[in-house]
Formats: structure tokens, sequence, C-alpha cells
């Protein structure tokens, strides 16, 4: 077994805890697919053409339920990640199932992986205006008075 193979078989015994399709209609009949596992949220797009998106979980800043009326009429809302990740600062979960409980096992998660890793959220607010275009002069992510990012 090669090192690649062994690389491949340690993400794929990460257990998906949720995993659920775009919604048209209320019908599973799109091919995104969104899932996540204890430690990363996974984004998965196409037929032909596919991309991934992988987001640390405690990477994510912020969650937000969103269900328009149309929505709630076929029985699917969406979730909105606010994140630190450079790639994707914001990622919306569209037209899924019983998406407050996917919002709140989600921030669940999230704060354990940031007690976990010992993450405050000064530290990480302070990351995601770096990415989200802040100033470019530095960021005192201590509050020390002394620049600690250039």
């Amino acid at each position: 077994m090669g090192r690649i193979d062994k690389l491949t078989n340690l993400t794929e015994k990460e257990e998906l805890l949720w995993q659920d399709r775009k919604r048209y209609f209320g019908l599973p009949i799109s091919f995104t697919i969104y899932s996540f596992s204890k430690n990363k949220f996974y984004l998965k797009k196409g037929i032909f053409n596919i991309s991934s998106e992988e987001i640390l979980l405690y990477r994510i800043l912020d969650l937000t339920f969103k269900q328009s009326m149309w929505q709630k009429v076929f029985g699917v809302g969406s979730v909105i990640l606010t994140t630190a990740d450079k790639t994707t600062p914001v990622l919306e979960i569209k037209n899924i199932k019983t998406p407050d409980r996917v919002r709140k096992a989600l921030s669940t998660l999230v704060e354990q992986r940031r007690d976990e890793k010992r993450v405050t959220g000064k530290e990480m607010f302070g990351a995601a205006g770096l990415f989200h275009g802040a100033d470019t002069e530095g960021v005192d992510l201590d509050d020390d008075g002394i620049i600690d990012i250039h």
C-alpha cells in the first residue's frame, strides 16, 4: 500500500454524521451534496465536472438559518456559513431538509472543535478580517498593541 493510499484511507475513515442533497421542489434531484463529519464540512457539486470543497469546522465563524415562504411550502430551508476559509468565506447550504436542526448540530460541533483546538473567537475574527479584505497594514490578534499579522 503506497503513501497516497494510506492517506486516502485515513480520510475515508471519518464517519459522516449528516448528508443531504440540494433539493428542488422538496425533491433531492440535484448533483450538489452537502455533508459533515465531526471535523469537516464537505460540499461536492457536479456530474461531469465535479468540484469538492472541505471546510474545517473550527473555522466556521457564524451560522444563519434562512427559510423563504416557498422553501417552507416544500419543507426545506438554507443554512449560511460565514467562515475564516480563504477560498469560501461564505457558503450557503441551499434547500435542505430540517435546516434548523442541521444548523444547531453544526453549531454544537463547531464549538466542540474550537474548544478542542483552543481557538478563541478573537483569533478567528482577526483571521476572518484578513481573508475578507481587511486593511493590509496588519492585525493585532491579542490586543497587546503589537501587530501580529501583516
